[in-house]
């Protein structure tokens, strides 16, 4: 097996290449994985089901050309059912559910040669931006153990940041990719909308608005996943354009110079925290030296509008799939079995009829156009990915039922992410700053419709830049912040 320090210093590119030279088996290198999510899960609790001994046992049937073969990985505890591995959207209502089949992207992690060792945390329903379900307790931040990874995707950062693997799974439908990657100090890519597949099993997810992908520490695995990912599955009701080269090799292509606006406040001009703002500056400086012609410029639109439209057409979409579980288990959800929040979503989705349904689309149609007319003018929009540093823990309780109190204080931490999730357009969270006591800063690039590859160009030049794969956190260094 590879020491931690071995381990540490290589991304999932850097490790397939060792199996493929054979200087390691695809079984020590599953092994060294499942070494270091066990020495590492206790002080973050990234992981919340393990299946190890399944994983070990698929690894006969791998191909020895798959390009990925033996490299680790982990799946979210929400969205992308697997054969064999429970699912249970981070919720006690679910316990015991085991997948009977791969969703199109499971199947192609596994293709590519990928060992699913298990789910990381998530917040339950994926209804925050902190993680912290009561089904399976808090996961902390690899940087601050007292402070959240983020959500709803925070185990698959804690996981990552912590040097359990080089990159994960994770989900996105307001901002649950890139918000703990900021927390977390990684890349976080929430791709445009059908670039990965959805299917079989639902032909989008709420309405277009839920989106899969990864996180990880460097641009180039984000970018080689996604090559192994992207592209529609059969019956697709949409699909996204894909550079011909692939990803991977389109972050060598020459990028001519861009237009970048540059927002450093919140949609309505009001002031964020101080380091966040600084992060946006630092980034905006960091491409202008590069040759791109970067300015101040804000879209016009209405943020509050269009988020809360689009988290009608979400509850109610949670609405229907619960109705349909309930009937299929012949009772009602009881009071006890999902939180509060939960409960309070639930209803509001079941309390839209058809009429505020359509409404809520009309609603987002009208901003979504506003907000995607910006970009006529402009080819990237850079933003803060959150509008404070990463929040203690506790600091967003999901144990009430008022709803519009809760939304509004989880935008107030985050209200950067989630019109593009309207948009479908492609926004990337990136570590580019940090504070003075070191906990990262994400810095928000959102791009066209269909125009990954030149958000992801534009990263690499800025990794490149800052040497940010190379930071690594207080708890994979053997250390408790």
């Amino acid at each position: 097996m590879l020491t931690p320090d071995e381990w540490q210093g290589r991304d999932a590119l850097d490790l397939a290449a060792l199996v493929r030279r054979g200087e390691v088996s695809a079984r020590e290198m599953a092994e060294t994985a499942i070494a270091r999510i066990e020495a590492l899960n206790p002080a973050v609790n990234a992981v919340t089901h393990k299946v190890y001994d399944q994983a070990l046992a698929e690894l006969e049937a791998v191909p020895a050309d798959a390009p990925f073969r033996g490299v680790p990985y982990l799946l979210k505890d929400l969205h992308a059912p697997a054969r064999g591995m429970p699912l249970t959207s981070g919720s006690r209502l679910f316990a015991g559910d085991v997948g009977t089949f791969d969703s199109t992207l499971v199947a192609r992690l596994r293709a590519a040669g990928f060992v699913l060792l298990g789910r990381t945390n998530s917040p339950e329903f994926g209804l925050n931006v902190s993680t912290e379900p009561r089904a399976f307790g808090a996961t902390r931040n690899p940087w601050d153990l007292g402070r959240s990874a983020g959500g709803s995707s925070g185990g698959a950062a804690a996981a990552v940041a912590s040097g359990m693997l080089p990159a994960a799974h994770a989900t996105d439908s307001g901002g649950s990719i890139r918000i703990p990657a900021a927390c977390c100090g990684l890349v976080g890519l929430k791709p445009t909308r059908g670039l990965n597949p959805a299917g079989p099993h639902r032909a989008e997810a709420n309405n277009g608005i839920s989106h899969e992908n990864l996180v990880s520490r460097t641009v180039r695995d984000t970018a080689a996943i996604l090559d192994v990912t992207a592209g529609p599955d059969a019956g697709a009701p949409y699909m996204a354009p894909q550079p011909a080269e692939g990803f991977l090799a389109a972050l060598d292509q020459p990028q001519r110079p861009l237009r970048i606006a540059v927002l450093a406040t919140g949609w309505d001009g009001a002031a964020i925290d101080p380091a966040c703002a600084e992060g946006v500056a630092v980034t905006a400086r960091l491409l202008a030296a590069m040759g791109h012609h970067v300015d101040a410029a804000r879209p016009s639109f209405d943020a509050d509008a269009l988020r809360n439209a689009m988290f009608a057409v979400l509850f109610a979409n949670m609405g229907v799939a619960t109705t349909a579980f309930e009937r299929q288990r012949g009772r009602a959800v009881a009071q006890d079995e999902i939180e509060p929040l939960s409960h309070a979503a639930l209803a509001r989705g079941r309390a839209t009829d058809l009429d505020a349904y359509v409404a809520a689309q009309a609603v987002i149609n009208r901003e979504v156009r506003r907000l995607a007319a910006f970009f006529d003018d402009w080819d990237v929009l850079i933003t803060a990915t959150i509008a404070v540093p990463p929040p203690p823990l506790g600091s967003l309780s999901t144990d009430t039922t008022d709803i519009d109190t809760y939304f509004d204080r989880l935008f107030a931490i985050a209200p950067f992410n989630v019109p593009f999730n309207g948009t479908g357009q492609p926004a990337i969270s990136l570590p580019v700053h940090h504070t003075a006591d070191g906990l990262p800063i994400g810095t928000q690039l959102v791009g066209r419709f269909g125009e990954d590859a030149t958000l992801l160009r534009l990263a690499a030049r800025l990794e490149e830049a800052t040497g940010w794969a190379g930071r690594r956190a207080p708890v994979s260094l053997g250390a408790r912040p």
